[in-house]
């Protein structure tokens, strides 16, 4: 999943690609460059970032959304809104990214419910204001798999289909850095919900502590790619980033390896 920001502040390319035909560009490059999906997102969830209204929301994200469907190109909607996520469907989208889970937007379930188009649902605490001040955990691991059970559980009596939801732990919200590795070391765990899980670790200030790299988001790619193929190497279903192509290359080699250990005879020692 390639990541189109039409944004001024979000934390890595806010103001990049927020006129129109510079987001539209860089979806159909992400596109090309091998995404299989490509996330259009108006308002940035970067912590401590105030939000947006409807309108402008709608404003910046509905150009892209519909020129980039009408390219035959999979796109999905990042937004917390039902309104916003359905003027984005009739537009052709064809996935809901919800950071929320369905939290912030109580009709949101029902969207998606009546659409019947892939749902991501993120663990998610409270706004981006604040939501560094929801992260106390006393097992992050144990706490993030019961709350999005309780979100999978949610959604599912609101209408929507076992089978159209996706999970994201949501590394970086409400969390710190300790806990996002916690989580990416114990996948096996969420996958416990039975349902396919999204990655979302791409550039995030965490990984610029490995490398010192913190105030240059750019510069944290080679990160990113490293967890891509850890994680999909774990199982992840889809990994969300900003740069495609090294990331391509991670999980495919991540799968190369999966076939290779699935298929290797038992070594047997004496």
């Amino acid at each position: 999943m390639g990541i189109v920001n039409v944004t001024p502040d979000s934390f890595s390319d806010g103001g990049l690609h927020l006129a129109a035909d510079r987001a539209i560009e860089q979806g159909l490059a992400l596109s090309a460059a091998g995404a299989d999906i490509v996330d259009v997102g108006g308002e940035s969830t970067r912590p401590g970032a105030a939000r947006v209204s409807a309108e402008e929301e709608k404003h910046r994200v509905l150009p892209v959304v519909r020129a980039l469907a009408e390219a035959g190109i999979t796109v999905s909607i990042d937004t917390m809104r039902a309104d916003v996520a359905d003027a984005a469907l009739d537009a052709g989208v064809h996935i809901i990214n919800d950071v929320s889970g369905g939290l912030a937007d109580p009709d949101m379930p029902r969207c998606a419910a009546q659409a019947r188009v892939p749902y991501i649902a993120m663990h998610w605490r409270a706004p981006s204001a604040e939501m560094h001040r929801h992260a106390d955990y006393h097992d992050v691991v144990a706490e993030v798999t019961a709350e999005l059970s309780r979100r999978l559980d949610a959604l599912l009596a609101a209408g929507m289909g076992f089978e159209q939801i996706i999970l994201d732990p949501g590394l970086g919200f409400a969390k710190n850095a300790d806990h996002n590795w916690q989580l990416l070391r114990q996948l096996e765990v969420l996958h416990s919900l039975s349902r396919p899980i999204l990655i979302g670790a791409s550039r995030k200030s965490f990984l610029g502590r490995l490398s010192g790299e913190n105030d240059v988001p750019g510069l944290r790619d080679d990160a990113t790619a490293a967890v891509s193929a850890l994680a999909a190497a774990a199982g992840a279903y889809c990994v969300r980033v900003h740069n495609v192509v090294p990331n391509l290359d991670a999980v495919r080699v991540a799968a190369a390896w999966v076939r290779r250990a699935e298929n290797s005879p038992a070594v047997h020692l004496h």
